[in-house]
């Protein structure tokens, strides 16, 4: 069902130290929910660090905390209200919102493209791996995520080590840099991967183009 996980690919996983989060566009605020406790909700802001904003407080970017009741909380972005449940998001931006959100990468010395980013507002680093079918992680990853993938379509994948277990799954958001998109297909290894695989599920929905060691990824839908 998915495409094998080729051997040279999976040889290079630690990125470097220096590697640091690609920001939004000042005119655009993205929040993630992913937790609620206590009169507080925990976020991820612009793809930065979780933290915890309680209820009536403003955190970074002017994000708001109105109130949580049934299971969701209810936030002030750039002036508008916005109810999340735990794995949504929500993006306000400025008036250049119709412009086609994209994002610059930049090869290593093996010439592979390593990246940030965030799978359902929690932090992860990817691998861009146009041989991948779906975008790929291990059952850390994903529970990472908050994603229960062991309800999702059961399969098996061929990598280095052998057959494996795997389950496909529609994750909510998958962020990289400005480029934001929704309902994206992955499949979750039933044994850890060292970094999440970029696969086609995304880059499909990408205009690429590659200009010595830079590529472009420009949202196309």
């Amino acid at each position: 069902m998915l495409n094998q996980i080729r051997v040279l690919r999976l040889a290079n996983f630690i990125a470097p130290a220096a590697m640091a989060m690609l920001a939004l566009s000042a005119h655009a605020t993205d929040v993630s929910l992913v937790g609620l406790y206590s009169g507080k909700a925990l976020v991820v802001i612009d793809g930065g660090r979780p933290q915890s904003i309680p209820v009536g407080a403003t955190g970074p970017q002017g994000v708001k905390l109105l109130a949580i009741e049934d299971g969701a909380a209810q936030f002030l972005v750039d002036g508008r209200r916005h109810r999340l449940i735990v794995g949504q998001h929500a993006v306000s931006a400025g008036n250049d919102a119709r412009e086609a959100a994209s994002v610059s990468l930049t090869a290593d010395s093996s010439g592979h493209f390593f990246t940030v980013g965030t799978v359902n507002g929690a932090p992860m680093r990817f691998l861009v791996d146009t041989g991948a079918t779906l975008i790929a992680m291990g059952k850390t990853d994903a529970d990472h995520a908050n994603i229960d993938y062991r309800k999702g379509e059961p399969g098996m994948s061929m990598t280095a080590n052998g057959p494996t277990r795997v389950w496909k799954v529609t994750l909510n958001s998958v962020r990289v840099g400005d480029v934001m998109l929704n309902q994206v297909d992955a499949a979750v290894h039933e044994q850890d991967l060292p970094i999440v695989l970029l696969g086609m599920s995304f880059l499909n929905r990408m205009e690429m183009k590659r200009e010595g060691q830079t590529m472009t990824l420009k949202k196309r839908y």
